[in-house]
């Protein structure tokens, strides 16, 4: 399996307040509805599609305040992935967030979409974090 890893970003809040916020995928739906076509949450899961694509994950661990761990879920893109979002909490008002994700890519994949990943997952965690800075 090929890992990716994001580079850390920080949220000025504790980790106690950030994990309830990513441990669910329906409380994704404010930020995600209007960005992909297709956005279905429950808790657990979700789906969405994507340029024509559709990807489903769901949830398949949590470990309270440390990360939460995602997997690709059946009916979506065929590739066998996992990805967690990682918090550690330096100080109650300095918790650090990061992605990792193992994928299973073949060769040609790799060199088709092994900088894209990386890239999107710097994105996507800067993204979290400005949004998790900015909830009150």
């Amino acid at each position: 399996m090929d890992k990716y890893e994001s580079k850390q970003q920080q949220i000025h809040h504790p980790a106690a307040l950030i994990f309830p916020l990513i441990s669910r995928m329906d409380f994704l739906t404010p930020a995600m509805q209007d960005k992909v076509e297709e956005w279905e949450a429950t808790p657990d899961s979700c789906s969405f599609k994507v340029k024509g694509m559709r990807i489903a994950l769901r949830i398949v661990e949590r470990v309270e305040n440390k990360h939460v761990k995602i997997a690709a879920d059946e009916g979506g893109i065929p590739i066998d992935f996992t990805f967690w979002i990682q918090l550690h909490e330096v100080e109650p008002k300095d918790t650090r967030v990061r992605m990792v994700l193992h994928a299973e890519l073949n060769m040609m994949m790799r060199m088709m979409v092994g900088g894209k990943i990386q890239s999107g997952l710097d994105q996507a965690v800067e993204g979290l974090a400005s949004a998790l800075n900015n909830f009150r």
